[in-house]
This record gives C-alpha cells, sequence and structure tokens, in this order.
C-alpha cells in the first residue's frame, strides 16, 4: 500500500456557535471534494452556526480546482449566513487568492 504524504486530511473541531477545520495536505483536483463534503455537512448539521473557519497552517498546492472548492465553499456559508475565515493561510495560498482576486469575496461578512 502506498502512501501519499500530501493526501488532504481534515481535523475538525466545532463548539456551539463556530467550526474548525484544519487542512493538511493538498487542496487539489484528487482531493478538494473532501473539504466541500466536510464543510457541507457541519453547515447541514449546524443551522446555527455564525462561523467557519478554515485553517491552512499545513496546506500543500492548491490547484484551480481547490481554488473552485473555495469559492464553493464561500457561496455555501454565504447562503447560510456563515461568516468565513480563511485562517493561517500559507504565502502560495495567499498569493493566488490575492492574483485571483477572491481573497476579499471570500471574506466578506454574509448578505
Amino acid at each position: 500500500m502506498t502512501t501519499h504524504p500530501h493526501h488532504l486530511q481534515l481535523t475538525t473541531v466545532d463548539t456551539q456557535d463556530s467550526v474548525r477545520i484544519e487542512a493538511h495536505g493538498n487542496l487539489d483536483h484528487d482531493s478538494a471534494g473532501l473539504l466541500l463534503k466536510e464543510v457541507t455537512a457541519q453547515l447541514a448539521a449546524r443551522p446555527a452556526m455564525t462561523d467557519l473557519h478554515l485553517h491552512f497552517t499545513d496546506l500543500g498546492t492548491v490547484d484551480s480546482m481547490g481554488l473552485s472548492t473555495l469559492l464553493m465553499i464561500g457561496r455555501r456559508a454565504n447562503a447560510a449566513g456563515v461568516q468565513l475565515h480563511l485562517d493561517d493561510r500559507p504565502t502560495r495560498l495567499d498569493r493566488l487568492l490575492r492574483l485571483t482576486g477572491t481573497l476579499d469575496h471570500l471574506t466578506a461578512p454574509p448578505r
């Protein structure tokens, strides 16, 4: 059995009104669905949630599917009235979000 050292692993910590999901590994075509599935499940299970924190301290690469997934998460959080926080962004993710003009869009207060 081969283990991929950069495969995405998630750790979810929840409180009464917020959820923190820590992402470890790559957010790419092969793994982005895992993050989207976890976020979607948390939003559905916690209708009173006010804040969703995605922690990216140990994030590897992010490809176009990873960016697309973050945009989908932003839309779902906004629709649920949940504030999305992208915490502990590594430089490469911060640069990608700024280059594509999506950082402010993703972290704007829900409408």
